[in-house]
Order: C-alpha cells, then sequence, then structure tokens
C-alpha cells in the first residue's frame, strides 16, 4: 500500500524477537516501510526524531513501558496513529492503553489478518481526517485560556504570557485527565522522560503559577488542586 511514491512508514516497537520478525516480514509484503525496535526508551526516542504513519506498540517493554510512551507521545503533540498490542487484554488493561492515547488496541494472541486490516482502516482514517485530528490546541477555563500549539496562556485577568514547553505539557495533561487525581510520578514519566526526575517541588512550583494565572484566589483554588501524598486534579 503506498502514498503517491513512498510507502507508508511504520514503527514497529516489539521486543519478542520472534513476532517481531513475523509481524515485519508480513508488513513488508503488504508495502509498508517497516522500522523495528526492541526497547522502550529507544522507541520514546526514535519518536522524536522520526515521522512516521503508524505506530504499533508492544506494552510490556524494557526501560518504559507502552502506556508511558503513547502518553509522553500524545503531550508532546504527536498525532500519529498507536495501535497497541499486549498479552495485558482485561477490559480494564484496553480502556487504560485507550485513555494513554492509542487508536487501538489488540490482545495477544492475534490473527494476523486482523492486524493487516485493523493497520489499514488506521492509516486510511489518517489520511481522511489530516486536517480534523481531535488535538487539543485551545482551551478556556476560568476566564482565561491556553493556546497548546503556541504556549501561549491569558491569564484570568486579561494578561499574556508564553509558557515554557514543561508547564504548557504538566497543563495538558491536568486538563485531558480532568476530574481525576494525577499522581506525581506518572507526571514524572509523562512529562519529563523516563531518564529525567527532578524532584517533585518542580512540579509544585509549577502548580503554583498555575494558580496565579488562572485562579482569581490561588490559596482557595477551584480548578486546579493538590491531594496530599498522591498528586494533582483539574476541574474546569
Amino acid at each position: 500500500m503506498e502514498k503517491d511514491e513512498s510507502p507508508y512508514r511504520i514503527l514497529l516497537v516489539e521486543d519478542e524477537a520472534a513476532l517481531r520478525k513475523t509481524i515485519q516480514l508480513n508488513l513488508e509484503l503488504e508495502g509498508y516501510e517497516v522500522f523495528c525496535v526492541d526497547d522502550g526508551g529507544d522507541a520514546s526516542e526514535t519518536i522524536k526524531k522520526q515521522r512516521f504513519d503508524l505506530i504499533i506498540l508492544d506494552v510490556m517493554l524494557p526501560t518504559v513501558d507502552g502506556f508511558t510512551i503513547c502518553k509522553s507521545a500524545r503531550l508532546e503533540g504527536n498525532t500519529t496513529p498507536v495501535l497497541m498490542l499486549s498479552a495485558k487484554s482485561s477490559p480494564q488493561e484496553k480502556v487504560e492503553g485507550l485513555k494513554a492515547g492509542a487508536d487501538d488496541y489488540m490482545g495477544k494472541p492475534f490473527h494476523l489478518e486482523e492486524l493487516l486490516i485493523r493497520i489499514s482502516k488506521l492509516i486510511i482514517r489518517r489520511d481522511q481526517r489530516k486536517e480534523s485530528i481531535s488535538e487539543i490546541e485551545r482551551f478556556e477555563f476560568a476566564g482565561g485560556s491556553v493556546n497548546f500549539k503556541s504556549y501561549e496562556i491569558a491569564t484570568h485577568d486579561g494578561e499574556q504570557k508564553v509558557l515554557s514547553k514543561k508547564e504548557v505539557m504538566l497543563l495538558k495533561l491536568l486538563i485531558q485527565r480532568e476530574g481525576e487525581v494525577v499522581s506525581r510520578e506518572e507526571i514524572l514519566e509523562a512529562v519529563w522522560g523516563y531518564d529525567v526526575f527532578p524532584s517533585t517541588r518542580t512540579i509544585d512550583n509549577y502548580i503554583l503559577s498555575f494558580r496565579k494565572y488562572f485562579e482569581v484566589s490561588p490559596k482557595d483554588p477551584r480548578h486546579i488542586f493538590s491531594v496530599r501524598g498522591v498528586g494533582y486534579k483539574f476541574l474546569k
């Protein structure tokens, strides 16, 4: 299956060698260009540095799990379709994968023909909706707004500011998980990455800044909350 002159590029992240080779061979027979990675950390770096039409992502990987890889990619603004493959295929685990940003989720073992059909459908859907992928670009609340593309915000009193990339990623994560408590550990992994773990004081400082920007009374917040000993929660 080709688009114009070049084949579709697929990143296959799978640490089981025999399965990886089987999937790669069948994808190449279908006309796809396949790039293989067997480690979660390497996958994260590859996703940041290269562009793909589809990512096939195992969940249980060395270094970094597939849920964290997908979540971090989405926070970075990467909208490439992700199909998760995992032996962890309970309804709860599938929901976790979809909430992390996956477009589809298949349990192992799987039927090869079904996998190829799902891949084809995801790529077709990507082509059809390139201009309308459901990605948060602008969000308004508390009389202010945040633009996730330009990193610009308007505070509750109308002041214009530009945030850092990490600030925007943290704010985006909390907004995407509205009403849920997001743990400090999850924030550190998703926003700072698998190999950089700053002090949780850094997160606290970001939260204090967000309250100054968006809360009329920062000491009595109505939107951005700290949950003692656990993490943080956003309510619109």
